[in-house]
């Protein structure tokens, strides 16, 4: 289990958290007394649903911060998902006399706002006049009232806050309008809703405009910006999507002629002694990359802090060796995860470059070569039996059973579809 998952048992054990919620419907609970088992800025930071501790998880439970050092816990439901949409991408480019922001160093969420700003993005997507950067960082929430849905029953708790802080990552007012920004560097399926939520209710006691939630997520050359709204302000679940758009400050121009190049030109190695992927996101390969070329991750770090499901933990971390992105080691009997040499060359080339790099590294292997070139000779994807075939005479190491061939199919499929939609 992890550090967190054995403080958050033995918290429960001894406060009888979950007979007390049973009774009362929720439990307070106090950083100085989850302190007593581990530091509570590590006990309570949960940003995607992946995250929570076990006992939360198999209890349907979440956490809510409501004084500056004070908690409840509850069957609260915290996530929204992320809207799945396939907008096409917009570009625009950094001003040329700028030597201080680059496009290949954007490795925190400070740099992606910036450049966000700089390039002309936020002032794209608000669609305001005279928009300025205004106040960022820590403030106190001050007081006040919200309802939130119970993942258990048709009803809702009623939530007090009372100086609890908050963290805005950016906030930007234009003429017309204020927006307070959320940006992360990881791709997820969920985001805590709270991250937009207190700061939303904080800034609109305080200021006469309308007050827009947008959440921003900067992840291989792509700024991905989604804006809410809280149809009711008092109810934490009534946030709605009211558009989203995606930017990019590189040229993301990719023809069928470059894929079918690096189709033709690649050369097949031989399969490496490295589990077979099953890891259908390729998309979030390529982020852990990124999050992995600003410090050498464990699977500590990975199931803590990211969207992956600590199940997948191992899939992801050896689909990323299997294509020589990742190098893995032991440091102090701790398993270090660490961006190779040629990921690292990769993730310095420009957009256009690091996805053909991405493509050529997939198609030096012999079955997603072969899949890819049906695909383009017939128009369509070849179905789950005919890969399945081919799999079979692909000697794939430690690939056996049909289950196996099922599910690594499954990626397959995953990876040839990600290199199609690169195509403009």
């Amino acid at each position: 289990m992890s550090k967190n998952n054995t403080a958050w048992k033995k918290i429960f054990d001894k406060y009888d958290i979950l007979q007390k919620i049973k009774k009362n419907g929720s439990f307070n609970i106090s950083a100085a007394q989850i302190k007593e088992f581990r530091e509570p800025r590590l006990m309570v930071k949960f940003d995607h649903s992946v995250n929570l501790p076990q006992i939360f998880m198999e209890n349907k439970l979440a956490i809510l911060p409501v004084t500056r050092g004070d908690y409840v816990i509850s069957h609260f439901d915290l996530y929204h998902k992320f809207e799945d949409i396939n907008s096409t991408i917009i570009n625009l480019s950094l001003p040329d006399y700028l030597q201080s922001l680059s496009i290949s160093n954007i490795q925190n969420e400070a740099i992606a706002l910036n450049c966000a700003f700089v390039s002309g993005i936020i002032d794209d997507f608000m669609e305001d006049e005279d928009i300025f950067p205004t106040v960022s960082g820590r403030m106190s929430s001050g007081t006040f009232l919200f309802n939130v849905d119970d993942h258990n029953a048709n009803t809702r708790h009623k939530v007090q806050v009372e100086n609890s802080q908050i963290e805005i990552d950016a906030a930007f007012e234009g003429i017309n309008s204020f927006a307070l920004f959320e940006a992360k560097m990881d791709i997820s399926e969920d985001f805590l809703v709270r991250q937009l939520y207190y700061p939303f209710r904080v800034w609109k006691n305080r200021i006469s405009k309308p007050v827009r939630p947008v959440f921003l997520i900067y992840s291989n050359g792509i700024f991905r910006l989604f804006e809410y709204e809280f149809k009711d302000i008092y109810n934490y679940n009534s946030l709605q999507l009211v558009k989203q758009k995606n930017y990019s400050i590189e040229d993301t121009e990719i023809s069928i002629t470059d894929i079918q190049s690096i189709l033709e030109n690649t050369v097949i190695i031989q399969e490496p002694e490295i589990p077979f992927p099953q890891a259908d996101k390729f998309e979030k390969i390529i982020n852990l990359c990124e999050l992995a070329n600003i410090k050498d991750l464990t699977k500590q770090d990975i199931a803590a802090e990211y969207d992956i499901v600590k199940r997948q933990i191992n899939y992801y971390t050896d689909a990323s060796r299997y294509l020589g992105l990742f190098d893995k080691k032991t440091s102090d009997g701790e398993v270090l995860y660490s961006i190779s040499e040629q990921g690292r060359k990769i993730l310095n080339l420009s957009f256009k470059q690091r996805q053909l790099e991405f493509c050529r590294l997939i198609l030096s292997h012999k079955i997603f070569n072969d899949i890819l070139q049906l695909y383009l000779q017939n128009g369509v994807m070849p179905s789950n039996d005919e890969i399945i075939d081919i799999m079979k005479i692909s000697n794939l190491y430690h690939v056996e059973g049909q289950e196996t061939f099922i599910r690594r199919a499954s990626t397959i499929r995953s990876w040839i579809n990600w290199i199609i939609s690169l195509i403009n």
